[in-house]
C-alpha cells in the first residue's frame, strides 16, 4: 500500500489542467483546479482497491514560464 501519492500538475495546451501520477497508470484532466482535483480523487478510488487507497496525495504543479531578454 502506497502511503502518498506525488501528481506532476501542469497546464494543458488545450486549456485546463493535466495531472499524471509517478508511479502509477493514473492520468487525469479538469478544466479547472477544482474539477482536477475531484478528478484526481476518483481516478484515484478506480485505481485503488479500498484496502490499498493511499492515505495522502500530493499535487506537484509544474509551470514553465518564458521570459524575453
Amino acid at each position: 500500500m502506497a502511503k502518498e501519492i506525488i501528481f506532476l500538475v501542469e497546464e494543458s495546451a488545450e486549456g485546463g489542467y493535466e495531472a499524471r501520477a509517478l508511479g502509477h497508470s493514473i492520468y487525469t484532466e479538469g478544466e479547472n483546479m477544482e474539477e482536477l482535483r475531484g478528478a484526481i480523487k476518483d481516478a484515484v478510488r478506480c485505481h485503488f482497491g479500498e484496502k490499498e487507497m493511499p492515505q495522502i496525495l500530493r499535487l506537484h504543479m509544474v509551470r514553465d514560464e518564458v521570459m524575453a531578454v
